[in-house]
């Protein structure tokens, strides 16, 4: 007895770090949505009714302002062509980044920061709960599926490991699957959620200077160096660390 008590209050204590830990990252999604859904109704159109002299007034404001945007889609298009021209022969074929840093799919869409994944997957019929759905997270596979219904809409290996024990799925209003992934390596960009998927080019991801507040002091320093070593080599300049090369190449060749 005296053991099985002792194992007992052990357990009990696991049992309970494990659920903070849980409750801890279904606040974290939970404030993540709330600050989308604060965002999206930020961006809602507000009604208003016009008098007649306004809406002529808005109207040749709309005519000037549509002939600037011709104008100015005429260089950027311009500009898009000249960077095509000048892009990495590597770099061919490869997406562009949605404005998450990730990438939308037929079946589903991904975004990325330096720290985790998160994907979001429109299900193929309404009302479906989550004991409906099949959904396993591995250190290096993903599988997403409703049950007794062929193919699973994912089933492969993702690019690069994650915390098993940090990631979590639920459903959304029974019409998403929302999937956290916790990256391992948080100094790196994925270009692919799973081995199969088309590749975005992670030259032109543009992380958020928000984000990069919330990081500690070396982290910051680290995603920095990375950013101004990804400018330098866009701009065919020497990156940080072969500028220290250069530099000590010079020290020697002085003394």
């Amino acid at each position: 007895m005296e053991k099985f008590n002792k194992y007992r209050v052990k357990a009990d204590q696991e049992t309970a770090k494990k659920r903070a830990e849980v409750e801890e990252r279904e606040r974290k999604i939970k404030e993540r949505r709330e600050k989308e859904q604060e965002k999206r109704e930020a961006l809602e159109p507000k009604i208003k009714e016009l008098t007649d002299e306004e809406a002529a007034e808005m109207m040749q404001q709309q005519k000037e302002s549509s002939k600037v945007v011709a104008k100015a889609a005429t260089k950027d298009v311009d500009a898009t062509k000249k960077d095509e021209e000048e892009e990495d022969p590597q770099d061919a074929g490869k997406l562009k980044p949605n404005a998450g840093n990730g990438c939308d799919l037929p079946n589903y869409r991904w975004t990325q920061t330096l720290s985790d994944i998160e994907v979001r997957i429109p299900l193929p019929k309404a009302g479906l709960r989550s004991r409906d759905l099949t959904v396993d997270i591995q250190k290096n596979h993903l599988k997403v599926a409703v049950k007794n219904q062929l193919p699973a809409i994912i089933d492969d290996r993702l690019l690069h490991d994650v915390k098993m024990e940090e990631s979590t799925w639920l459903l959304e209003d029974k019409q998403t699957v929302l999937i956290t992934l916790e990256k391992v390596n948080k100094m790196e960009w994925w270009s692919r959620l799973v081995v199969s998927d088309p590749e975005i080019n992670t030259k032109k991801i543009n992380p958020e200077p928000s984000k990069l507040s919330d990081l500690d002091g070396e982290t910051r320093g680290l995603v920095e160096k990375m950013m101004y070593d990804q400018r330098q080599k866009e701009m065919g300049l020497p990156t940080s660390e072969e500028q220290k090369k250069q530099d000590m190449m010079k020290k020697y060749t002085f003394n």
